[in-house]
């Protein structure tokens, strides 16, 4: 029985091509699982703010009981309303990326002086701290992953997470997929009571069957994410987005638990 779903949001949930953005089903179908005791989260890279943000801007009429944000870090809605750290998780993925950036400062010096040598990119600053890259398009990002595939393992625990022209520097041991599983942990749940659903690169490591056994994407995933549910044994919508993940949810089964 599916227990947990932890679903990315843009380009999974919500369709920024269509109108409506979201199938009015999918909010109908995550009420009624939600009050049968089904567990939602949010997984996504968006920052905790822009999380309120999109819920507000595609009018969602319920909210989730878990944010998975950034790619990594685990929020559960307090008891004053607003969004708190899930156990320890956070203090420690923080402390994490610090050292880790602290011991990066050459491996980024040569990662701008890259994209100074005529990639089609701009860096991406926060707190003084070279985070990530945009790239002009996906070809100019292919670029940039294949020179940060050569290059990360001269800092142990380097990563990265890409979603379309983005690129977010990460400790490798904190993703969409770990992150789920610490809160699969701190639910008591198991990985056969779980449901991921994502469309891209950085949906990744939550859809290869290690953190959640019910692994699906929208007909508008691109072929990376296509190719890793399918060898995960999951399910392929023929809907795009939002359609896509009710269709997948019905496949499983999961709507049989409303009836």
């Amino acid at each position: 029985m599916i227990r947990l779903l932890s679903t990315d949001f843009d380009g999974t949930l919500v369709d920024h091509f269509a109108e409506p953005p979201v199938d009015p089903s999918l909010f109908s179908v995550l009420s009624d699982l939600r009050s049968r005791g089904v567990h939602w989260a949010i997984n996504t890279g968006r920052d905790l703010h822009f999380v309120d943000d999109g819920l507000r801007e595609f009018q969602f009429p319920v909210e989730p009981d878990f944010v998975l944000t950034a790619e990594r870090e685990v929020f559960h809605r307090g008891s004053d309303g607003k969004w708190q750290d899930f156990g320890d998780w956070n203090k420690q993925c923080y402390a994490d990326h610090d050292e880790l950036f602290a011991a990066s400062g050459e491996l980024l010096s040569d990662i701008e002086k890259f994209i100074e040598s005529g990639v089609e990119a701009a860096p991406i600053h926060d707190a003084g701290r070279l985070v990530g890259l945009t790239a002009r398009d996906d070809q100019e990002m292919d670029k940039l992953c294949a020179f940060l595939d050569s290059e990360r393992a001269r800092v142990p625990g380097f990563g990265y997470m890409r979603n379309s022209i983005w690129v977010r520097f990460c400790h490798e041991a904190y993703s969409k997929g770990t992150a789920l599983s610490e809160l699969r942990r701190l639910l008591g749940l198991t990985t056969d009571e779980i449901f991921a659903a994502g469309d891209h690169f950085n949906d990744l490591s939550m859809l290869d069957g290690i953190h959640a056994k019910w692994v699906c994407c929208p007909s508008n995933a691109v072929e990376a994410v296509q190719e890793t549910v399918r060898k995960a044994g999951g399910y392929i919508a023929k809907g795009r987005c939002s359609s896509g993940v009710v269709e997948a949810l019905g496949h499983f089964g999961a709507l049989s638990q409303m009836l």
